[in-house]
Formats: C-alpha cells, sequence, structure tokens
C-alpha cells in the first residue's frame, strides 16, 4: 500500500481521502509523530492520544474557515503535521523552527496562540460570536483537556457561551491527563462518567466545584436532590445549556466522524465529549505517560533511559530538598501547586508530608487566595508556581495576599529564559509586576547554594517573599547542608575592580564575573531586586564612575530600573548601562543561545559595557 501522509500538504487533501483511507492515515501520522519527537524532544504522550481527533476535526470541517482552538497547545503535533508543517518538523523547538505550541503568526490554521491552560472555551466563544455578528457562516471548535477543566477561567467561558446562540463546539477530550495527576472534584466526576456509577461525584461537584456561584445555583441543588439516585452524564454540562453528546471512543473514528457531522448541523453551543488514551499506540507512553510527557531525544525502540553522567544538580531539585528540610523543621509549613508537582519538584515532598501538601490543579488564582487563607490561621505556605503562571493570579497577590500582609513563599520556578517553550512560558516580567506592589520583596538567588538560603531568609519574613530561580542547573556550586539564611535585603560585594561597577540580580553573576576581569570592574551580587540595598548602592556608585545593571528579565520596569529610581532617591548622577531583556518577546530555542543573542553572557556583556562606557577602560 503506498503512503499517504507524504500526500497530504493540507487539510484539503485530507478531505479528498475516502473514508476508508483515514484509519491507515492515522496510522502513519502516529507513527511519524513517534520518530519525529524522538529526534527533536518535545511534547509527545499528549499528541499520541489526539491522532484520531486531528484527522476527525480537519476532515468533517472546512478548516481553516471554520476555527480550531486547541487548549494548552502541546497535542498539537499531528495538526501541524497535517496543515503543511510536516517537513518543518525536524526544526521543532529550535532557533528559527517550528513552536511547540499554536501561532497565529506561524499557520493561518493556527487560529489561536495557545500555551497556558483552560484559555480555548473563551477565544472560541469569541470567534463564534464575531461570526455571528459579521453574519459569517463558520464553526468555532475548542478542544480542551479535563485537566484544563478545572481551571475557573473554563467554567466562566461554558455559563457565558450556554445563554449564547453561539455555533460553538466544545469538545472535552478525557484522558485523565494533566502533567502532574489531575485532582479535585470535577476530574473525579469526568472519571466516572464511563462506568455509571457517578451520583456521588455529581453531589460532589455540587458542593465543591459550584459552592457560591450563584448562577449556578440551581445545578448545585439538581446534584443535592439527585445525590442517592441517577444522574445522567449530561446533567452539568446541559445545565451550562450546552447540548451534550457523549462519551465516544476517541480513537474510533468510525464514531468520531459521524458524530462530528451531525453536530455540524445543530444550532446552539454542542458539547462532545470524548475518551482518549494517552500516549496511545506506544506502549512505553502508555504504561508512563507522565514520564513520556516532554521527553527529550530518544531511541522510540529502546525508550527513555536513564542518563550515563551525573546530571548538575538543578534549582528546581535544590527547592524540592529544602522543602523537605524545611517541614521536618517546622510542622507549619504546607506546600502548594497549581498541578505542577513533578515541574516544580515537589514529588520527595508529596510522599513524605502527605498531609501538609496540597495540589489545587490547574488554578493559579485558587492557588494564591487559597494560601492567603492558610496564612491567616498561622500555617506558613509555600506556594511553588512558574514565573509565568504567576501572572495568572496577579490580583490575588495583590488583593488577597499584599494588601493583608500575609506571610507566604513564592517559589518562582523558570524566571527568566526557558528555551524550548518559548514567548509563552519565559520567566522575563516577574520582577517589574512584583516590585511595585508593596508588602512583596523579590530574591534573585546567583547559584544552587544561594537559592537555599535564600529560601530560608524567604521563610522567616513577616510578609510575602518571592524567590526566583531559573529552569535547568547552575554553576554546579556545592549545596550546603542545614537552613541558614542570608541578611535579608543586603547584597554583597563579590570582585572589587576600578572606575565601572556591574550590578548583578540572580543567575548572570558567572557570566558578569567573567566579563570583569577583562574589564577589570567591580561585580555587586545585589542578591534583592526589592528592597535593593541602598546603602551599598550608594557606597559603590560613589566609588565608580560608571554602573552597569545585569538581570535575566524585562528591561522595562524590572532591577535595572529599580538601581536608576534609587539613584535618583539617593540624589546620585551616574551613568548606567542597563543589560536585560528588551521590549520584543523571545523566541524558543536553546538558552545558551539565546542568551548570547540578547547578549547576556560573557562575550555580549563585556561588548556592551566596552561599547557603552569606554572612555572609562582606556
Amino acid at each position: 500500500m503506498s503512503a499517504l501522509l507524504p500526500t497530504i500538504a493540507s487539510p484539503t487533501d485530507l478531505r479528498a481521502l475516502s473514508r476508508a483511507q483515514l484509519k491507515p492515515l492515522a496510522d502513519e501520522l502516529r507513527d511519524y509523530l513517534l520518530h519525529s519527537v524522538a529526534k527533536t524532544g518535545g511534547h509527545l504522550s499528549s499528541n499520541l492520544g489526539t491522532v484520531e481527533l486531528t484527522v476527525a476535526l480537519h476532515y468533517v470541517f472546512n478548516t481553516p474557515h471554520d476555527r480550531i482552538v486547541w487548549d494548552v497547545g502541546h497535542q498539537t503535533y499531528p495538526h501541524k503535521i497535517l496543515t503543511g508543517r510536516r517537513e518543518q518538523m525536524s526544526s521543532l523547538r529550535q532557533r528559527h523552527g517550528l513552536s511547540g505550541f499554536p501561532r497565529r503568526d506561524e499557520s493561518e490554521f493556527d487560529a489561536f496562540g495557545t500555551a497556558h491552560s483552560s484559555t480555548s472555551i473563551s477565544a472560541a466563544l469569541g470567534m463564534a460570536m464575531a461570526a455571528q455578528q459579521k453574519g459569517e457562516q463558520r464553526h468555532s471548535i475548542a478542544v480542551i483537556g479535563d485537566g484544563a477543566m478545572t481551571a475557573g477561567m473554563a467554567f466562566e467561558a461554558l455559563n457565558n457561551a450556554g445563554v449564547t446562540t453561539a455555533k460553538l463546539l466544545v469538545i472535552l477530550n478525557d484522558n485523565d491527563m494533566s502533567i502532574s495527576p489531575p485532582v479535585g472534584a470535577l476530574n473525579r466526576y469526568l472519571a466516572q462518567l464511563m462506568s455509571g456509577k457517578f451520583y456521588a461525584a455529581a453531589k460532589e461537584v455540587g458542593k465543591q466545584v459550584l459552592k457560591g456561584a450563584p448562577p449556578l445555583f440551581e445545578l448545585a441543588k439538581r446534584f443535592e436532590e439527585h445525590a442517592k439516585g441517577m444522574v445522567v452524564p449530561a446533567t452539568l454540562f446541559e445545565k451550562f445549556g450546552f447540548n451534550y453528546i457523549g462519551p465516544i471512543d476517541g480513537h474510533d473514528l468510525d464514531s468520531l466522524i459521524p458524530t462530528l457531522e451531525n453536530l455540524k448541523h445543530l444550532e446552539g453551543p454542542q458539547f462532545l465529549h470524548v475518551v482518549t488514551k494517552k500516549g496511545q499506540g506506544y506502549k512505553l507512553a502508555e504504561a508512563d505517560p507522565v514520564a513520556y510527557h516532554g521527553p527529550g531525544k530518544f531511541d522510540p525502540a529502546v525508550g527513555l533511559v536513564p542518563a550515563a553522567t551525573v546530571a548538575k544538580t538543578t534549582f528546581t531539585q535544590v527547592f524540592g530538598q529544602w522543602l523537605c528540610d524545611m517541614a521536618q523543621a517546622d510542622p507549619r509549613l504546607v506546600g502548594i501547586t497549581p498541578a505542577m508537582r513533578e515541574g516544580s519538584g515537589m514529588v520527595e515532598f508529596h510522599r513524605q508530608f502527605p498531609e501538609r501538601y496540597y495540589d489545587v490543579g490547574i488554578a493559579e488564582q485558587h492557588a494564591v487566595t487559597f494560601a492567603a487563607g492558610l496564612a491567616c490561621e498561622g500555617v506558613k505556605p509555600v506556594v511553588a508556581i512558574y514565573s509565568t503562571f504567576l501572572q495568572r493570579a496577579y490580583d490575588q497577590v495583590i488583593h488577597d495576599v499584599a494588601l493583608q500582609k500575609l506571610p507566604m513563599v513564592l517559589a518562582l520556578d523558570r524566571a527568566g529564559i526557558v528555551g524550548a517553550d518559548g514567548a509563552t512560558h519565559a520567566g522575563l516580567y516577574d520582577i517589574p509586576f512584583l516590585r511595585c506592589i508593596p508588602n512583596v520583596s523579590i530574591a534573585c538567588p546567583a547559584d544552587e547554594n544561594e537559592c537555599r538560603a535564600l529560601l530560608t531568609t524567604a521563610y522567616q519574613q513577616d510578609h510575602c517573599v518571592a524567590v526566583r530561580y531559573p529552569r535547568g542547573a547552575g554553576v554546579g556550586v556545592a549545596v550546603q547542608a542545614g537552613l541558614n539564611a542570608l541578611p535579608f535585603g543586603k547584597a554583597q560585594v563579590r570582585r572589587q575592580g576600578q572606575r565601572i561597577a556591574l550590578l548583578v540580580f540572580g543567575t548572570l553573576l558567572y557570566p558578569a564575573l567573567q566579563a570583569a576581569e577583562a574589564l577589570n570592574a567591580t561585580v555587586v551580587n545585589m542578591r534583592w531586586a526589592k528592597p535593593l540595598d541602598l546603602a551599598t548602592l550608594a557606597e559603590v556608585a560613589a566609588q565608580h564612575e560608571a554602573l552597569v545593571t545585569l538581570e535575566e528579565g524585562a528591561l522595562m520596569g524590572g532591577a535595572g530600573s529599580a538601581v536608576l529610581e534609587a539613584l535618583q532617591q539617593l540624589d546620585m548622577q551616574k551613568p548606567v548601562l542597563c543589560l536585560g531583556v528588551a521590549d520584543v518577546f523571545t523566541e524558543h530555542g536553546d538558552p545558551v543561545k539565546l542568551l548570547s543573542e540578547l547578549g547576556l553572557d560573557a562575550p555580549g556583556i563585556q561588548a556592551s559595557v566596552q561599547q557603552r562606557f569606554a572612555k572609562y577602560l582606556a
């Protein structure tokens, strides 16, 4: 039989195939996907699970005229392959290559850029209402995973959509898969739909998920009334105003295609519940979908194997060990994660202290306010959250934490450049958006040992302190045992030079030290973006003719801006060069190469200083 996949340059070619050809095409697509990701690394389990669904959607709907919005977007590799990007898959997540997520500027078939969870229904509803307003006949489809359904934004969109006549189709891809094991009453409800024994889960949803939501009071009451009887699977979503269909097998094209064809002709919001298997078709991924969620390069015939060499300790591992040690020392400590147990290094903490571990699901807003409630009662919360995901809880940090001066630690993983995930996951904005909030401090450890010490310092404070640290390993500094703190708000002079001083925030300290050798410059490890060590700043400014600030974050409003403001406050006029990330979104690629392009490696720092302050180096 001749290969079908090479003949598909767009969904138009796909729609020219017969129904009988779709199953062989899906098999080819899955095999191509597996071997392609094995060569580049990337998301695997989630993509293996959406092969048939992707084929069916592009076969039934007239894309790109009909809009498909993929929630999170890490399950869109089959979509990319079928929409003219097959030959580019070898460049996946590499500099100037394909993004690992949908991007509007990459393809007309990417209707909406996604990478953060639970945005799809809102965006697709907006597209559907726009089509209605413009008098255009088109379908808008949101494909959302069950893990993403735990976020409040998804329910806000469902609540809005249910009172419209929008031509909207929401597809729940029920594969029991978020990155960490899915949690919460809604996930329990969805998990039991297939068994027929879901009356208890329905009661739980009514009490937990819908509690305090007045527009949904009748739904909660209905759940309570039926708690001892049988509730049909459609109850939850039909009460939102959707026509519920399912659940159906998401790997059965003979079920998917006729169902989607029928849904095309129905009016108003539709909800299709499909059940898929993460890692479908690759036994190793089926057996361990978390390990194969985002693997690096590997041999599909062998699977993932442990690295032969001993890797450096990562900042995430430093945090995870510190969390366990501090929990052992202080019974008040609790750890909170919004569905990122593995990514945030909390697996061991969960094992050792299960009663003090809280995974609240993909619900960053709730995570922060939940922590605030714990802090009110004398509990000591540590919220482990990626920098880029804290953006989603900004109001809660201001209103629920800082305004009430509640003590908690925000452990901000993935601060700075993140590499292959690109702009959507880059943690470049935490310093600007946190330092303007009263009662919030920001620590910027330079290495692994300092990270542990500053976490301890942060934990000892009576207000909110964020400790920002990057993805991956540092320079390999040995991490001291014990829970020894560093002075709050104090900087450290690391190298004494002449005329020029480099003021460094975070892990750029080490390339700055290299550059300083050639420049004979002073290097100050600032450690804190807020509060600034004004005494050290004033002393260094008085002793040097020019200053350079360095940060792996946004320049506008960042730590360099804080230094400029402080110098003005001190009534000291000095030439200052601020180095960091300019007013652009960083692309995906190798972090080392990206830092080099940004001029934030040792040669780049040296070149920038020599260009700007040549007269002080003569």
